[in-house]
């Protein structure tokens, strides 16, 4: 284990920023984190969690997938994707790094997606411990600990030093490309933080939250059950929490006339909408209802059937704080699962 004072980590900012693009949850002018490229006195953010998730760097909402020319009946295709240059996320939460386990089965998954994968390859993630959980955390629900993140290197920041140990050989790679601006040190500072953050947890209202009722082969026990109705009553379907969410995954492709060739790009989509997935023949999910359902119910059935028992919800409370009628998933646990733990 290594470390650094809090007075010189301006100083180690810049020294990873020398050969890898550097970004960092930093405070917006409206008071909440988001993450922004590290320039010279940017301050890392004390927010717990930075407002949009760091899928975006490996899954952005837009991006252009190729572009066609055409000439007459001839049609060029041409590959858009630049090589793209090695960076670093600095101050991942727990619960965001875990998110990525979740990603990866998605699009690491034969066939490939080479634009995700091109991403994961050149990125390392340095994880950050959450010395402050909010009432909105649920995390350790789905067995993730905010205090042990993992990702290519783990952090835990005290009052005055921040702590670093390499989880892998990228993560060592990086650590040792530091050097005198890091120390050699024992661990006890960092568990002494460790204790501090599990006696937060073990005070949050959601900290009895489980995921027992839910999981794989679940699927017609829950599909019918009443409660849905109720539930899905009050959603606006405006999408909110799957945008706001690390681990939703889907998209749509389209294509767009420039006047001088066609660009195909895709963007995020949502479940939530109306016309998500809608075809020729109309749409396989009518009402608000089944919409609903088919959100929560892949989250906590249909994901962990085909994915070795992971549940695909990270319990990080983006959509907690966000849904603008503060429905979210859970209240779908407590009700469907028949407030099992609470």
């Amino acid at each position: 284990m290594r470390k650094c004072s809090l007075d010189k980590l301006d100083l180690l900012l810049g020294e990873i920023a020398k050969s890898n693009e550097l970004y960092l949850p930093v405070d917006d002018s409206d008071g909440s984190a988001v993450y922004k490229k590290w320039e010279k006195g940017t301050a890392l953010s004390d927010a717990l969690n930075t407002v949009r998730s760091p899928k975006d760097f490996f899954f952005p909402q837009t991006e252009n997938l190729m572009e066609f020319k055409m000439q007459g009946k001839n049609i060029e295709i041409i590959d858009t994707r630049s090589e793209l240059e090695d960076f670093v996320i600095f101050g991942v939460r727990a619960c965001d790094v875990k998110s990525f386990e979740i990603l990866d089965r998605v699009f690491l998954s034969e066939p490939v997606d080479s634009y995700y994968a091109m991403r994961r390859s050149h990125g390392v993630i340095i994880s950050l411990a959450c010395t402050r959980p909010a009432e909105t955390c649920f995390c350790k629900t789905f067995g993730i600990d905010p205090a042990s993140p993992s990702g290519d290197i783990s952090a835990w920041k005290t009052e005055s030093e921040i702590f670093f140990e390499a989880n892998n050989e990228k993560g060592e790679a990086l650590l040792s490309s530091l050097g005198a601006l890091l120390q050699d040190c024992d661990n006890e500072a960092v568990e002494a933080q460790k204790a501090k953050i599990n006696a937060i947890m073990d005070k949050l209202p959601l900290k009895n939250l489980t995921t027992e009722g839910f999981g794989g082969g679940k699927t017609a026990e829950l599909f019918d059950d009443p409660h849905w109705a109720e539930l899905s009553e009050a959603c606006l379907g405006c999408g909110t929490c799957t945008f706001v969410c690390p681990t939703c995954q889907c998209y749509d492709i389209k294509d767009f006339n420039t006047g001088n060739g066609v660009i195909r790009f895709r963007c995020w989509d949502s479940c939530m909408y109306s016309d998500f997935t809608k075809m020729a023949h109309g749409n396989n999910r009518l009402t608000q209802k089944e919409r609903f359902r088919q959100r929560f119910m892949h989250k906590l059935v249909y994901y962990p059937e085909n994915n070795d028992g992971l549940f695909s919800c990270v319990g990080c409370g983006r959509c907690l704080a966000k849904c603008p009628i503060s429905m979210n998933i859970v209240k779908v646990m407590k009700t469907i699962g028949g407030d099992k733990g609470e």
